[in-house]
């Protein structure tokens, strides 16, 4: 039984030496010192020896057990290293080539617009108002002097919840909460950006849902001029300290006289083009002096106070304060398009 053991010692160990898998190696260990082999069946049998024998073979046994243990364990040790080595090398980075640039964002060009809107009013005193996006339809209607006959709300095509409730068509309804809220009454000036919504079909210039700038200044002694200078002020740090503006009369039920406000093509600089479709003019917003049915609706005695409103397409100033010919694109968040109004960059 020892030589058997020797030899089963030799075998195993040569088989060992030139194994070069996990798989093989468990087949190895198995067939050496598994249940069925020839190792195990040594064992089973070392009851017929005798008591000298069965220490000498004991003590042979155990060593080639040991033995073959340990050349097991430095085996799979040594084919892991070499598997990790292996995988290793494959991952390996050149830390030497140079990076791809990583794309960051940038402010949307709504989002830029609006803010340079905002900075330009608060620099000149007003306040920035915020409010809900669903509405009562006596805010966004009736006290603006639109009852439910008036032909002026089929324009408005608006989205109604229910008969009470509507997605606002306009910042408008700001100007009722504001007043409202000015338990006081006293003089203030506002604008107020946000979202509204009308029925629409969505193109190149049109959408469901759009962003407004709704300007309201309420106080003694509030004139035209004042309506005139300060929408002259927000076209020249718009779209430049050349542009001119001029007024059109036209109609608003919440404003009384009404004005179209035109900026001066900054194309050709009212010669002609076809930006200005040969006038040399730009209709940019409406405005006009605060009706004095809203004002009185609103709590505020007419007598004593006047008031200018106006209100701006956020949308309409992105296009064309960088000349782009298609509302969808400030939609689509293509980072090809957004990426020219990195200011960093500008």
């Amino acid at each position: 039984m020892i030589e058997k053991l020797e030899e089963i010692k030799n075998e195993a160990q040569k088989e060992i030496s030139s194994c070069n898998d996990e798989v093989t190696l468990n087949n190895i260990k198995s067939k050496y010192l598994g249940k069925k082999s020839a190792f195990t069946e040594i064992m089973s049998n070392m009851s017929s020896l005798s008591q000298e024998e069965k220490r000498e073979v004991g003590s042979k046994s155990n060593e080639v057990r040991t033995y073959l243990q340990e050349l097991l364990e430095n085996k799979l040790k040594e084919i892991k290293d070499t598997l990790l080595t292996k995988q290793l090398e494959k991952d390996k980075i050149d830390i030497t080539l140079p990076s791809k640039k990583r794309r960051t964002g940038t402010l949307h060009p709504l989002t830029q617009v609006r803010q340079e809107i905002e900075d330009l009013f608060i620099s000149m005193g007003y306040d920035v108002v915020d409010g809900p996006e669903i509405d009562t339809d006596a805010n966004c209607f009736e006290l603006l002097n639109l009852p439910a006959s008036h032909p002026a709300r089929d324009a408005q095509d608006s989205f109604y919840i229910t008969e009470e409730m509507l997605l606002r068509p306009h910042t408008s309804a700001m100007q009722v909460r504001s007043m409202l809220a000015n338990v006081e009454k006293k003089p203030f000036k506002l604008i107020c950006p946000g979202k509204t919504y009308r029925r629409d079909d969505d193109d190149a210039t049109h959408s469901h849902q759009f962003s407004q700038v709704e300007g309201l200044v309420v106080g003694e002694n509030i004139s035209l001029s004042d309506l005139k200078g300060t929408l002259e002020l927000f076209a020249k740090k718009m779209f430049g300290k050349d542009r001119e503006i001029r007024f059109r009369a036209s109609y608003f039920p919440f404003t009384e006289p009404s004005y179209e406000v035109d900026v001066s093509c900054f194309g050709c600089n009212k010669k002609g083009c076809s930006m200005c479709k040969g006038t040399g003019w730009i209709e940019i917003l409406g405005c006009g002096m605060v009706h004095p049915n809203v004002l009185e609706n609103c709590g505020f005695d007419h007598t004593k106070y006047q008031g200018f409103a106006f209100g701006v397409g956020i949308e309409r100033v992105t296009m064309l304060k960088y000349g782009i010919n298609n509302l969808k694109l400030l939609y689509t968040n293509d980072y090809r398009f957004l990426k020219n109004f990195d200011r960093k960059e500008m």
